[in-house]
């Protein structure tokens, strides 16, 4: 398994640390494995620190007063997590759950910000990547308010294929990381209509699916629909 100075190495978020940086930064991290289904933190609880996946993939979730589950985010490898508390302390603003067997590091908010003092260039890092976080959530926030499901959808199997970085312009091959239930917790819409939009999807060209393998037929289509172009059939929400 990768050491604790080879992960931190990796991670965006602290690109450009010295060498000397990074064992610091190791000094203080502590290694926390998880295993699948098992809660990291929830809501409300004490903010002692921030978490950074090294390896495996976590979840991060609101869950309602009816128990209705809202997935904010999902997270693997070299992906950072509860790192907002760092500078305003408090408590965590929602829960994170392991999906899958992980390994994670813990980094005391106490020990982050006497490292920050002594190296404040750590502090334009995280500011950098709160400022992605931001964006990414407004772009969430807009879509599940003025989007619809099927938009929503299109949307997020387009970025889908950007990341996967698939090699056919024509049939465009990804595979969803996400179950059908978690994926429509991501999207803000339940799996039964989840699946209706599937085989709508399926029907007008646009895709071929068989489990959780998906050939993107019509990437032109699907980032007109990504878009907000109404399908003539209607549109589901």
């Amino acid at each position: 398994m990768d050491t604790t100075r080879q992960i931190l190495s990796e991670t965006p978020l602290f690109n450009g640390l010295s060498a000397e940086e990074q064992d610091e930064l190791a000094a203080i991290s502590v290694g926390r494995p998880y295993g699948r289904g098992e809660l990291i933190f929830m809501e409300g609880d004490p903010a002692d620190g921030f978490y950074l996946v090294a390896r495996g993939r976590v979840k991060i979730f609101k869950t309602a007063l009816e128990g209705k589950e809202l997935i904010l985010h999902i997270y693997g490898p070299g992906n950072p997590f509860g790192e907002v508390p760092v500078f305003a302390g408090g408590r965590f603003p929602a829960s994170a759950m392991a999906l899958s067997a992980s390994q994670v590091l813990f980094l005391p908010r106490s020990a982050f910000i006497a490292l920050i003092s002594r190296r404040p260039h750590l502090a334009m890092n995280m500011l950098g990547e709160l400022s992605v976080r931001l964006r990414q959530f407004t772009v969430q926030l807009e879509a599940l308010s003025l989007k619809t499901v099927p938009s929503r959808l299109a949307a997020y199997l387009v970025r889908l294929s950007h990341e996967q970085r698939t090699k056919s312009m024509s049939e465009q091959e990804v595979r969803l990381p996400l179950s059908k239930g978690q994926l429509a917790s991501v999207l803000g819409t339940i799996p039964e209509t989840l699946s209706r939009i599937f085989s709508r999807m399926s029907a007008a060209g646009l895709i071929r699916i068989k489990g959780k393998t998906l050939w993107l037929l019509d990437a032109e289509g699907l980032t007109r629909l990504a878009a907000g172009e109404k399908w003539e059939d209607g549109d589901a929400r």
